[in-house]
C-alpha cells in the first residue's frame, strides 16, 4: 500500500507557497495604491530624488506630471537641495567645478534646442538662463530673446518690447530677474537709449506673470551706455561699479539707486573685476595690488540692507605664478570668473581664468586644481561664466493660457490619456515642441 501524505503534504507546501505569493503581491499592491494616491506622501518622497528621477517620473502619469509641475513642489525641491550648481557655462561650453566626479553636461548642443543660429548665452539666473539669437552671420535682423530652463529643456521665446526693428537695435542691456521665493514669476529688464545723441536711458520690464512690457516712469541719465553683465540680487540688478557710475535697479520700485563703494575705495583708484551672486551674497572682487597684477584682491560681500561692503576674502595668489609661469608673461591675461560659496564655508572657490586654463581655488586652504586646459577662444576674449543651477522652475504656465512657448503661440492642449501636449513629442523626459522648418 503507498503512503501518499509527503505528496500531500508537497502540495499543501506549494498551495500555501502561492496563497502567500498572491496575499504579498495584494499587499504590494494595496501599499503602492496608498502611496499613489497619497499626495503628501507622495512629495515627501520625490523631494528625497535626484533631479533626473524627477525628469523620469513627470511621465508616469498625468497625475504625477501635474503633481511634479506644480510651483508648490518645484520651489520646495530647489530650496530644499540648495540650488545645486554642478558648473558652468563658458560662453556655450560646460565646465564641471569637480574635475575628480564630472557632472554631465545638461544638454550635448545648445544650439539644437532654438530655432536660430549663433545662439549666445547673456546671463544665468538661480537656474535659468538668458539666451539671445542674432541670426546668421551677416544678418542685420534684431536679436531675438529667450529664457531656457537647461534642467528641464523648457524654453520661452520673450515677445519683443516693440514691433520696429529700429526700436529694438536701440537695446543695451537685457537682463533677468528670478529666485524661488521672492521673484517666481521670472522677469527681463531692458535698458535701451532713447536718442542716439542723448545719455538718457529707458527701462521696461516683462514679467512672466502678465507676459507683457511695462515702461517704467523711471528714466537713466549717464555717460556710461555700457550695461553689460548685470546680476540679480534682492530684488534689484545691479550693475558692476565703473569709474562716476554706480547704481542699481529695484524692480518692483522701479526706482534706480546708487550703489554705494567699498569705504578703502573710489570711483577712481579700483578696477572692479568680478560683481556675482552665490548662495543669497552678492560679491564684489577687486584688485588691490598697486603693481597691477592681480595678485591681491579684496572679495567683498554686500550688506543685507545695501547699506555697505565689507571684506569678506584677501587672495593673495603670488603661489600660482610657479604652477602657471603664463601669468608672468601677461599678467593681464587673468580674470576672476565666479565666487561660489560653499554649503560649508570652508568649501568656498573661486574659479580664475589663467590664459587658456580655468583653476579653481578654495578661498581658505589655499589650494587649487585646473578645471580645464582648453576654453573657447570667445570666453577667453569676453571671460564671463554662467553658472549652471539645477532648477525645476518653470518658465512658462502652461494649460488654459496664451504664451510664447517653445516656437509656438496657442492654447495648450492635452489628450484625455497623456501628458504629453498635443502637436508635441516626448524628448528626454521633457515637453518639448517641436521647432518650426527653415522653409
Amino acid at each position: 500500500m503507498l503512503n501518499n501524505r509527503p505528496k500531500i503534504k508537497k502540495t499543501l507546501d506549494a498551495s500555501f507557497s502561492k496563497a502567500s505569493m498572491e496575499d504579498s503581491d495584494q499587499q504590494s499592491t494595496h501599499s503602492g495604491a496608498v502611496i499613489g494616491s497619497n499626495d503628501d506622501l507622495l512629495t515627501e518622497i520625490h523631494l528625497r530624488l535626484p533631479v533626473t528621477s524627477i525628469l523620469r517620473f513627470k511621465s508616469v502619469s498625468k497625475h504625477w506630471h501635474m503633481l511634479l509641475s506644480h510651483r508648490h513642489f518645484t520651489q520646495r525641491y530647489d530650496i530644499n537641495n540648495h540650488s545645486k550648481s554642478p558648473g558652468l557655462f563658458g560662453c556655450n561650453t560646460y565646465v564641471p567645478y569637480d574635475v575628480d566626479n564630472p557632472s554631465t553636461p545638461p544638454f550635448s548642443s545648445l544650439g539644437s534646442y532654438f530655432d536660430r543660429p549663433r545662439v549666445r548665452i547673456m546671463q544665468s539666473c538661480n537656474g535659468l538662463l538668458l539666451c539671445s539669437t542674432h541670426g546668421r552671420k551677416g544678418s542685420k535682423a534684431a536679436p531675438k530673446y529667450y529664457v531656457f530652463n537647461p534642467t528641464t529643456k523648457q524654453l520661452a521665446l520673450i515677445p519683443p518690447i516693440h514691433e520696429s526693428a529700429k526700436v529694438r537695435k536701440t537695446i543695451r542691456f537685457m537682463g533677468l530677474a528670478f529666485h524661488q521665493t521672492d521673484c517666481p514669476h521670472y522677469k527681463l529688464v531692458c535698458v535701451r537709449r532713447l536718442e542716439p545723441d542723448r545719455d538718457l536711458f529707458q527701462i521696461q520690464i516683462y514679467s512672466s506673470d502678465t507676459r507683457e512690457w511695462k515702461t517704467c516712469t523711471a528714466t537713466l541719465d549717464t555717460h556710461w551706455s555700457f550695461f553689460e553683465k548685470g546680476v540679480y540680487w534682492n530684488g534689484a540688478i545691479h550693475w558692476a561699479p565703473w569709474h562716476h557710475n554706480h547704481f542699481y535697479f529695484k524692480i518692483e520700485a522701479e526706482q534706480v539707486q546708487t550703489l554705494p563703494l567699498p569705504v578703502d575705495m573710489t570711483s577712481f583708484d579700483f578696477m572692479t573685476i568680478y560683481l556675482g551672486e552665490s548662495r543669497g551674497h552678492l560679491h564684489l572682487t577687486v584688485g588691490v595690488d598697486p603693481k597691477g597684477t592681480s595678485l591681491h584682491q579684496n572679495v567683498y560681500e554686500m550688506l543685507s540692507d545695501r547699506s555697505g561692503w565689507f571684506v569678506k576674502y584677501q587672495l593673495q595668489l603670488h603661489e600660482l605664478w610657479g604652477a602657471f609661469p603664463e601669468m608672468t608673461r601677461s599678467p593681464y591675461d587673468f580674470n576672476v570668473v565666479d565666487v561660489v560659496r560653499g554649503e560649508k564655508e570652508e568649501d568656498t572657490f573661486i574659479v580664475l581664468r589663467i590664459s587658456w586654463k580655468l583653476i579653481r581655488y578654495n578661498v581658505h586652504d589655499k589650494s587649487f586644481r585646473q578645471m580645464s586646459d582648453v576654453i573657447d577662444h570667445a570666453f577667453r576674449k569676453d571671460p564671463f561664466a554662467h553658472r549652471y543651477i539645477e532648477t525645476l522652475a518653470l518658465v512658462s504656465q502652461c494649460c488654459n493660457s496664451y504664451e510664447y512657448i517653445v516656437f509656438h503661440v496657442g492654447r495648450c492642449q492635452h489628450n484625455t490619456e497623456s501628458v504629453v501636449h498635443l502637436n508635441a513629442y516626448l524628448c528626454e523626459f521633457h515637453h518639448y515642441f517641436a521647432p518650426p522648418s527653415n522653409e
